[in-house]
């Protein structure tokens, strides 16, 4: 089953999708040009999960949250539900004060399988239906009702995250909504900024202060957070398109190929040549 609605005016879409054996998203490839956010629900037995080449375990009754430039699948995907969306439906930057979701889950380094209790299982299998039954229902107020539908996701979505990940009794909202500007500042930036003293300005804050608040949340370094980035680009570049190794140091902003490919094997233990020929199995991840 996969259940569109397409606003011809906005150009928006959004996709409900289950029972679908060829679910899977290619970005550098024949997907570049449908820039889906994806929220993938695993109701059934553990599965995995492959990101950009990389396998993960998918537990049952996990969410994950993925972003348009992502390449994924999935080793059931009948088992999955998914819902898809792209900015012309729901512009999750311009309405951060709706959700607040944008750097954390969605445009941070990290991937967040997001466990669900029975509860939670229950509200999302309501939420589910009620999706179903708008998409089902073409009226002039189906486009609204579905958006409407499609927050209610995501800030449920949010909170159960929170709830896991982020230390309530440590990190008050400002520290949270600091740290999800930062993650937003190094998604538009990294390909030319690669110090830990631009962002800083950025936030009229100090490296320091960066380093003390992503001490809270995941025992990272604003510069490790910044170099996992780039790597995480540089493994996509490699091992998705033709690009040489030289030309991949130059779109993410390093002079010299050597320094370069330096850099890349002390994330991955393996070069860019090595990781371009093998993929992921080269580095082990």
């Amino acid at each position: 089953m996969k259940l569109l609605l397409k606003d011809d005016n906005t150009g928006g879409n959004l996709l409900l999708i289950k029972d679908e054996q060829d679910f899977d998203r290619l970005f550098y490839g024949r997907d570049r040009n449908n820039k889906y956010f994806t929220i993938a629900w695993n109701p059934g037995p553990q599965q995995t999960v492959t990101i950009d080449g990389a396998a993960h375990e998918f537990r049952q009754d996990t969410l994950l949250t993925l972003l348009f430039n992502q390449s994924f699948s999935f080793e059931k995907p009948e088992d999955i539900i998914a819902w898809q969306f792209n900015r012309e439906f729901y512009c999750i930057l311009d309405h951060d004060r709706e959700v607040s979701c944008v750097g954390f889950l969605f445009g941070s380094t990290e991937h967040l399988f997001i466990n669900l209790d029975n509860d939670a299982s229950r509200k999302l299998q309501l939420l589910l239906d009620m999706f179903v039954a708008e998409f089902k229902t073409p009226d002039h107020i189906q486009n609204e009702m579905l958006l409407v539908l499609l927050k209610r996701l995501i800030i449920d979505i949010t909170k159960a995250a929170r709830a896991e990940y982020i230390p309530a009794k440590k990190m008050r909202d400002d520290k949270f909504d600091l740290m999800r500007k930062f993650n937003l500042l190094v998604e538009g930036n990294f390909r030319s900024e690669h110090s830990v003293g631009f962002y800083a300005a950025q936030l009229s804050k100090s490296p320091k202060t960066l380093s003390n608040l992503f001490a809270l949340y995941n025992h990272k370094t604003p510069q490790q957070v910044i170099q996992e980035r780039i790597i995480i680009e540089a493994k996509r570049l490699l091992f998705y398109t033709d690009k040489s190794v030289k030309q991949v140091t130059y779109e993410l902003g390093f002079e010299d190929p050597a320094y370069f490919s330096n850099f890349f094997k002390r994330h991955t233990s393996v070069s860019p040549q090595e990781f371009k020929l093998n993929g992921p199995v080269a580095a082990g991840k």
